[in-house]
């Protein structure tokens, strides 16, 4: 059967607008949940191929998305190279910070491949369990932003001791990228290795940078990661996910070479059409918060985006994912709407 959501990908959009949701399997679903209970840490559940595999076909048979994205986490990356990472209820992610050269050094490719083949094993199993007509989407994070979680420790608002590593001591900064770019690509490269259709690179925090910095921390290893990916899958569509880069897009599209690029919410679709759906295919761009609140409003502002990206290849998509209080049947009715649209 024919996967409408890769042919779009690959520039040729048909008469249905195929679509998945980020986050679309999580807490929002009482099932993935009971499986969540049953195992200890999250960065164990990310290890644990048939708990993953479960948890990523769950809103397929719900909901029956065009696209299963894996299920893991950005930082498989870090704690594969070495990295101590863990996760603190109501905290979110914990590191311990890379933040000089002694901690630099103590990171390592050597075993990297072992660290994260259980998400390889994840891979293969989705690519035997999935619908035939399903795209199955491997992804990573892009070395911005995994750097940085790595030298915060955590999560940040601002990004501060990320950007002032890169401004104060750059060949540090340099390096500790240049390895995020080379881990990065191999995962990826595995991912296809094992089955997945397309890979999807995002880059979360991307909006904290000035144009130069922009440039040199998002485009460059994002290109970098594009060509080493290409070199051994060339016909393997790669998604870009610079979030909230704003008037950065088309220039991030042609300098990268991105096959796709997802939207976030505040992208003005007259533009995008224009500016970006123009040179690629473009995902996105519904407010998870739309999605809490249902209903017709809803229904209205899934068909605006639909009927306004209609003319070029388009994937629709959340312009980030959805929050763990999304109700399922409002899932199940935008998923419905979206069905029903025809080009």
């Amino acid at each position: 059967m024919t996967k409408i959501l890769l042919e779009t990908l690959r520039g040729n959009p048909g008469e249905r607008v195929p679509f998945w949701f980020m986050r679309q399997a999580g807490r929002y679903l009482p099932e993935y949940r009971e499986v969540r209970a049953t195992t200890g840490s999250f960065m164990e559940f990310c290890y644990s191929p048939r708990k993953a595999a479960e948890v990523t076909l769950q809103p397929i048979r719900r909901y029956g998305m065009d696209g299963a994205i894996l299920f893991a986490d950005i930082l498989v990356v870090p704690d594969a190279l070495g990295q101590k990472v863990w996760f603190e209820a109501g905290h979110g992610p914990r590191l311990k910070a890379v933040n000089d050269e002694a901690t630099y050094r103590a990171l390592s490719t050597d075993t990297f491949h072992d660290r994260a083949g259980p998400v390889y094993e994840t891979v293969s199993m989705l690519k035997s369990a999935l619908p035939a007509e399903v795209t199955l989407l491997g992804f990573a994070g892009a070395p911005w932003t995994v750097a940085t979680y790595m030298i915060e420790g955590s999560g940040s608002k601002d990004h501060a001791a990320a950007r002032q590593l890169g401004y104060g001591n750059p060949d540090l900064f340099g390096r500790i990228l240049d390895m995020l770019v080379d881990a990065t690509s191999q995962y990826l490269i595995r991912q296809i290795d094992a089955g997945a259709d397309a890979v999807q690179i995002f880059d979360s925090w991307s909006a904290a940078l000035p144009e130069p910095a922009f440039d040199k921390w998002v485009i460059e290893p994002t290109k970098a990661i594009v060509e080493k990916v290409r070199a051994k899958h060339p016909e393997t569509p790669i998604i870009g996910f610079p979030r909230l880069a704003g008037a950065l897009l088309p220039k991030f599209v042609e300098a990268t070479g991105v096959d796709a690029v997802s939207l976030d919410t505040g992208v003005p679709l007259s533009w995008a059409r224009e500016q970006v759906q123009s040179k690629v295919c473009v995902q996105g761009n519904l407010d998870p918060h739309m999605v809490v609140a249902g209903g017709q409003p809803m229904v209205d502002e899934a068909n605006r985006i639909l009927d306004a990206l209609k003319g070029g290849a388009h994937i629709f998509n959340l312009g980030h994912g959805f929050v763990p209080e999304t109700p399922p049947e409002h899932v199940a009715l935008l998923s419905d709407t979206i069905k029903q649209f025809r080009r």
